[in-house]
């Protein structure tokens, strides 16, 4: 399976629509592979929360046509990375879109765990509420989106809900860099599970991004990993590894905890 991780730069020079109008580009460029990923809230930055309101749109609006369009000229699936939503009742949402080949929309996550404490996305958005799995053909994606990746009960949920290979798009500052990797790795130990984990690049908010979006197999062995500039990370895995590992080192199996009762 070959899938290619846009680790796009926001840049405040940049319009929103110039923005989306690039990303696109850089998607259908990908013709060839699998599955391509873009990171968390690309057209405005993760941290640009005073332009959520005014740049938020509707689950159906530009962004979505857009990247729809996109992913049916590429013929990949299509992780559309993240925007802001707003849902019809007026909430913002940190909002995921997944596309098949067609340019038809197969998902949609909502992040659920809010970054910020007391400000930013934390009180400006709603919190999603569902874990959320895609089948592909070659195997079934588990979605997360930035500081989801600091709350292993969520990956866990997705590996009992199917999930072989974790995405995680997001918008991670430079400064907690060394956590970025080391939670990846984490994760994809821990599930015995492939993670795919894309962050943005540049400065925005006057935010530093880390970039080194990482592709770590069932092992916890790191595939390829990107620097910090643009840039674009297509690695080849195989998705049977996952299987097979979970086999060899039957680690899952062995849960305690966290499971439900017997009906």
């Amino acid at each position: 399976m070959r899938a290619s991780l846009i680790q796009i730069a926001v840049d405040p020079d940049e319009s929103v629509e110039a923005r989306r109008q690039r990303a696109a580009s850089l998607v259908v460029a990908q013709r060839g592979s699998d599955l391509v990923v873009l990171p968390e809230l690309w057209p405005v930055g993760a941290f640009a929360y005073t332009v959520f309101e005014e740049e938020a749109e509707p689950l159906q609006g530009p962004t979505h046509e857009v990247m729809a369009k996109a992913a049916a000229e590429a013929g990949v699936w299509l992780h559309a990375g993240s925007f802001v939503e707003r849902a019809p009742d007026g909430t913002l949402y940190n909002t995921t879109l997944v596309f098949a080949p067609d340019g038809g929309r197969s998902v949609v996550y909502r992040k659920i765990h809010r970054f910020g404490f007391d400000k930013g996305e934390a009180v400006m958005m709603g919190a999603g509420e569902e874990l959320v799995t895609v089948a592909l053909p070659q195997t079934t994606l588990g979605l997360a989106t930035c500081y989801d990746l600091r709350f292993p009960e969520q990956f866990r949920g997705l590996v009992d809900a199917g999930a072989e290979t974790l995405v995680v798009a997001a918008g991670w500052p430079e400064r907690r860099r060394a956590h970025w990797t080391l939670l990846a790795q984490a994760r994809a130990v821990e599930n015995q599970a492939y993670v795919l984990a894309v962050g943005t690049a540049g400065t925005h908010a006057d935010i530093p991004q880390a970039g080194h979006s990482i592709v770590v197999d069932p092992w916890g062995e790191v595939l390829a990993e990107a620097g910090s500039d643009e840039e674009i990370l297509t690695v080849e895995f195989d998705p049977a590894k996952v299987g097979a590992t979970r086999e060899q080192f039957p680690a899952l199996k062995d849960r305690r905890l966290g499971l439900a009762p017997p009906s």
